[in-house]
C-alpha cells in the first residue's frame, strides 16, 4: 500500500460516518476522487459516486456502504450528562467506559461512557449487559446549562475513532465495516482510471444508511440503473477460538478477498469472479450464503427489472466492536479483484442465467 492510499484509508478510519451522518465522510471520498474519476456527484440521500467512462457499456455499479454503527444524543438531564440511543446493532457489553465522541456543530466533544461501579451493582446486575437505558455519555459537564452549550439534542456520537497497527501488516479500528470495503472500491476505481482497459461504465457508489437496512444502495441503484451491482462489504473472520465455522462457513483474516456464492449473488458474476481473480494469482475464499444478505448487494439485485449482483467481502474479526481487525493484504488483493473482474467484462456482456 503506497503512502497516499494509506493517507486515504487513515483519514477514513478517523473521520465520523454514523448511518444519517455521512456528510464528512462523504467530503474525504469525493475529495479523494475527484483526483482521477471523470465525474463525482452525490444525490440528495448523501450516496456518493466517482464515475469513469460514463458511456460505456455494460453500466456496472460498484457499492460499499460508508456509514458506521454509533449513537445519537437522546436526553441532557439535570446534571449534564447525555442519555443516548443506539444507531445500528450494538453488543451493550462492548459499551461500558469506552472514550466515546459527541460530534457537534462546532466539533468534536469528549465524553466517556458512563455506568454506576461494579461494587455498586446489585447481584441481579451483575454478570449481564446493562440496556442502553442505565448507561450514559459524561462530557465532564457541571450541569445542563453547560452541556447544552457544547451538545444538542440529535447530535451524532462515536466510539474514540482511530487506527492501532497489529503484526503481520493488520490493523485494528473502529468502523472497518465498512471503511475497509470503501477504499477496497476506491483504489480499484482509481486503478481502472490509469490503465483505462475496459469497456464498461463503472460507477463507485459510496453508500449510505446500510446499517439501517441498506437504504443508500436502494435509492443510488434505482439511480444508476446498473446491468451489473457488486457490492463490497466485511464478512466474518472464523479463525478465532469459538467461531462456529459449521454454521457460517471457514474464512480467514489474511487468506484474500471473500466471493460470496448463493440466491443473492448472479451465477455468471460468481464465475467472472472466479475466473479474474485465478487469471491475476489473487487468492479468494468461498462463503456460501443461503438468503437475501444483509449488504448492499440484496438492494442492488431487485433494483429496477433486476441486477446481476455480485458480493466480495473482506474478512474481519469483532465486528461492531470498537476493535475490528482486518488485513491490508486482504484489503489491496480485493481492489485488485474489483479491477480484474471489470477489465474481464465486455461491452456485450449477457448475465442471463
Amino acid at each position: 500500500m503506497n503512502a497516499e492510499s494509506r493517507t486515504f484509508l487513515d483519514r477514513l478510519l478517523t473521520t465520523p460516518s454514523v448511518s444519517g451522518y455521512e456528510q464528512p465522510i462523504q467530503q474525504a471520498f469525493r475529495e479523494y476522487a475527484s483526483a482521477f474519476a471523470d465525474e463525482v456527484h452525490t444525490d440528495v440521500h448523501g450516496n456518493a459516486a466517482a464515475v469513469l467512462n460514463p458511456e460505456g457499456q455494460p453500466r456496472i455499479m460498484l457499492a460499499a456502504h460508508c456509514d458506521q454503527i454509533g449513537f445519537i444524543v437522546q436526553h441532557i438531564d439535570s446534571n449534564g450528562y447525555l442519555a443516548f440511543s443506539a444507531v445500528g446493532g450494538h453488543d451493550n457489553a462492548v459499551l461500558i467506559g469506552q472514550p466515546v465522541v459527541v460530534w457537534t456543530k462546532d466539533g468534536a466533544v469528549n465524553g466517556v461512557i458512563g455506568r454506576k461501579a461494579v461494587h455498586l451493582l446489585s447481584a441481579s446486575e451483575r454478570g449481564k449487559a446493562p440496556s442502553i437505558e442505565n448507561l450514559w455519555i459524561d462530557i465532564g459537564a457541571k450541569d445542563k446549562e453547560e452541556a447544552e452549550s457544547v451538545a444538542a439534542l440529535g447530535d451524532p456520537v462515536t466510539f474514540r475513532l482511530g487506527v492501532t497497527e497489529l503484526r503481520n501488516n493488520r490493523i485494528a479500528s473502529p468502523a472497518l465495516d465498512n471503511k475497509a470495503g470503501v477504499w477496497a472500491m476506491t483504489e480499484a476505481a482509481r486503478a481502472l482510471a490509469e490503465t483505462r482497459d475496459f469497456d464498461a461504465a463503472v460507477f463507485a457508489v459510496s453508500t449510505v444508511q446500510e446499517e439501517l437496512g441498506v437504504r443508500g444502495a436502494e435509492t443510488s441503484a434505482y439511480t444508476v440503473n446498473p446491468h451489473v451491482g457488486l457490492a463490497v462489504d466485511v464478512n466474518h473472520a472464523t479463525d478465532t477460538p469459538d467461531a462456529k465455522k459449521k454454521k457460517i462457513g471457514h474464512t480467514v483474516v489474511g487468506g484474500g478477498p471473500v466471493i460470496v456464492r448463493g440466491p443473492n449473488v448472479n451465477p455468471r458474476v460468481f464465475e467472472i469472479a472466479v475466473e479474474a481473480a485465478q487469471n491475476a494469482d489473487i487468492p479468494i475464499q468461498i462463503a456460501a450464503h443461503p438468503s437475501a444478505t444483509p449488504t448492499d448487494a440484496r438492494a442492488l439485485q431487485v433494483a429496477r427489472g433486476g441486477t446481476a449482483a455480485g458480493l466480495f467481502k473482506i474478512p474481519n474479526r469483532y465486528m461492531h466492536t470498537t476493535v475490528e481487525v482486518v488485513s491490508l493484504e486482504d484489503m489491496e488483493q480485493t481492489a485488485a479483484l474489483f479491477a480484474e473482474f471489470i477489465r474481464a467484462v465486455p461491452s456485450d456482456a449477457d448475465f442471463t442465467p
